[in-house]
């Protein structure tokens, strides 16, 4: 067949008039049976016109039924067509008479008869009456009369809240009028994390002793020797000699006065020194990065380019009883694992005198700041070689399925920071009953804390140099030369508030001035 013949439109009316007659066959079997017998009798009665008989009236249908059935169809088609599109003008003509009409126009009847105001009341929501808080205004939600909250504007009788969430007791509006500085704590640990913050081994430059009656000594004798063999005592109560426990004695600034004293006796020199302090303050400092629930503070003094941090003891409630017994606890677990020459074999604990204390004058540097500190320490143990070392010595209540977390995320935090600032690379624990008793001793090593809460994600220790970095920095570049301050951590624990102080503890004036 040669298609160059036939001009037939493959997607024209002739595809059309094809789905026109499938959807009706496809409506009626009935329908489409007879009117397929009828066009194929009409293209036999027209094909006999140019045969030349009966018999092959039918196959001359047939054979021509591929050309003349198509026309036929094509025919059908054109009428079928014809008709969908004059309905398809119609409608269209329809439509855009119903868009043209102006639904507000004057030629619309229904719309001039419309009443300019309507003849129904507007209608008003009832007042909700919240009955689950009634102290907040009885009505409506929060305190206004009404169902529709506050407005944009104040209204009247209502000043401006300037609580912002903290309520009146820690108003952000009003502040402390010895304000200076503040150092809002809004870095994340994810932030603080990323940062590198070097640390200098610390190094012993100088020590001092006090003694039984408070006299202090810049030697060693009050250094105690660590008991290896601090396992036979498990079992002891540690309760003995608590009648005769002489308690400590606050000795405020008069203890700095020793330390700075001690500086003097050893000749260390100042002058690249940024900060001098207790390990007390940077104890407190770095265990802010994690725990946000403790208050303190300390004086801040510059004098001749050295930050001098003294020791403020914030009050506290009376201790009771237990309390004083779970103190005095600590200080007969250290009486147990030191040895002591005047104490027999066998023999029990008793005159313990907390008010003895070893102190170590320590040089290091931390982030770009060089700072000498004062830390005392419970006892010392050598090497085979015969290198000293300090150890440490903590007790805590035994731990169960419930206090093991605690005990991980804060204790072992206090106790890493205390150890870790000073060099020490031990720590020895006693844990105690309820009672007091002596229950298991563990010895950890320092480094060793970090890896040990790091897989649980509780705290990391570079995290807390990082955050006290950014303290110091702050504290350094913001103190002036010859002015005093107090630094403080208080309530709602979101920052830490330098504010000015009037006076400069005594032992800090007569350091400076010999």
């Amino acid at each position: 067949m040669d298609f160059s013949e036939q001009d037939v439109d493959v997607f024209g009316e002739d595809y059309k008039n094809n789905n026109h007659d499938d959807s009706r066959e496809s409506s009626s079997s009935h329908s489409s049976s007879s009117s397929s017998s009828a066009s194929s009798s009409s293209s036999a009665s027209s094909s006999s016109k140019g045969s030349d008989g009966g018999d092959s009236s039918s196959d001359s249908g047939s054979a021509s039924s591929g050309g003349e059935e198509e026309n036929g169809q094509e025919e059908v088609g054109n009428v079928n067509t014809n008709n969908y599109d004059d309905n398809t003008e119609k409608g269209i003509s329809g439509y855009e008479e119903e868009e043209e009409k102006d639904l507000f126009g004057s030629d619309n009847e229904d719309y001039c008869k419309t009443l300019a105001t309507s003849p129904f009341s507007i209608p008003v929501l009832p007042v909700i009456r919240n009955t689950s808080n009634p102290s907040r205004g009885g009505f409506g939600r929060g305190r206004w009369q009404n169902d529709r909250g506050a407005g944009i504007l104040g209204r009247p009788g209502y000043p401006p809240r300037q609580g912002y969430g903290y309520g009146p007791k820690f108003a952000n509006g009003h502040r402390d009028e010895r304000f200076v500085s503040e150092l809002k704590l809004s870095k994340s640990e994810e932030t603080l994390s990323r940062k590198c913050i070097a640390f200098q081994e610390p190094c012993d430059l100088a020590c001092y002793s006090r003694v039984e009656g408070g006299e202090v000594y810049f030697d060693d004798r009050s250094l105690r020797l660590f008991k290896r063999l601090i396992t036979e005592d498990i079992g002891a109560d540690l309760n003995q000699g608590f009648d005769t426990f002489i308690e400590k004695k606050e000795l405020g600034s008069e203890g700095y006065g020793d330390l700075l004293a001690c500086i003097r006796d050893k000749n260390i020199p100042l002058q690249n020194i940024h900060f001098v302090t207790f390990r007390n303050n940077l104890n407190k400092i770095l265990a802010t990065a994690y725990i946000r629930n403790e208050p303190w503070e300390m004086g801040v003094h510059k004098r001749n380019g050295v930050v001098y941090l003294d020791v403020h003891k914030l009050p506290e409630r009376p201790r009771s009883e237990l309390d004083r017994r779970r103190s005095y606890w600590g200080y007969c677990f250290e009486s147990l694992a030191t040895e002591d020459p005047r104490r027999a074999d066998g023999e029990g604990i008793h005159h313990v005198d907390s008010n003895v204390e070893y102190c170590s004058v320590i040089k290091t540097k931390l982030g770009a700041h060089r700072i000498l500190m004062g830390a005392e320490m419970d006892c010392c143990d050598s090497t085979d070689e015969g290198r000293r070392f300090y150890v440490e010595l903590k007790t805590s209540r035994e731990l169960d399925y419930h206090t093991e977390e605690r005990y991980e995320r804060e204790k072992l935090l206090k106790f890493w920071i205390q150890s870790f600032l000073a060099g020490v690379p031990y720590i020895v624990i006693g844990f105690r009953d309820d009672a007091g008793r002596l229950v298991r001793t563990e010895r950890l090593r320092t480094k060793d804390i970090t890896h040990r809460v790091k897989m649980k994600n509780y705290w990391q220790g570079g995290v807390c140099l990082a955050f006290a970095d950014e303290v110091l920095c702050w504290l350094y570049g913001t103190v002036k030369e010859n002015e005093d301050y107090i630094l403080q951590f208080a309530p709602p624990f979101n920052r830490l508030e330098l504010l000015q102080a009037h006076s400069c503890p005594d032992a800090i004036t007569n350091h400076v001035e010999q």
